[in-house]
């Protein structure tokens, strides 16, 4: 199980969330407690493939990735919670969102910004997570919302 201050870098992430280049939106771990909360972070750069169209001259990070950035967090904080430190688990599992609300973006975004990712536990039943996420940068809410998620088997090819 990971230890309340342990981090964990690309590699180990890569493990336990299925979600590639260029939908890898997790680049640390910084605080994970298991049923409760995790912090995690992502480098804005201006290397991102989807600032070639939003918006070339003034490039700002969509919304919607912040937000997928947040439930890829919790999902991480949800298959940490439920397996601990069993990462082969993670090959037949997937998280799945159920439900996104209250969400409200403040701040822009934008290349050079280190995008922090806040979830809080709200309620956990079976599979099924809700979470409250808050993103920041330079300690400035930039966006926040309710996620709900649902950890299930995936399909075998």
């Amino acid at each position: 199980m990971l230890k309340r201050s342990q981090m964990m870098d690309i590699n180990n992430i890569k493990k336990i969330l299925p979600h590639r280049y260029p939908m890898l939106l997790v680049d640390r771990i910084t605080h994970l407690e298991p049923n409760q909360n995790i912090k995690a972070y992502k480098n804005i750069t201006i290397n991102e493939e989807v600032f070639l169209g939003h918006f070339p001259k003034q490039p700002i990070y969509p919304g919607v990735m912040i937000v997928e950035g947040m439930a890829q967090a919790g999902g991480v904080l949800a298959f940490v919670s439920t397996w601990g430190d069993d990462i082969k688990v993670a090959e037949d599992k997937i998280v799945y969102f159920m439900t996104i609300d209250k969400v409200k973006f403040r701040i822009p975004v934008t290349p050079g910004d280190k995008l922090e990712y806040h979830l809080n536990v709200i309620k956990h039943k079976g599979s099924v997570w809700q979470l409250e996420g808050k993103a920041f940068v330079d300690e400035k809410m930039v966006a926040e919302a309710e996620l709900k998620a649902m950890v299930a088997d995936r399909k075998k090819d």
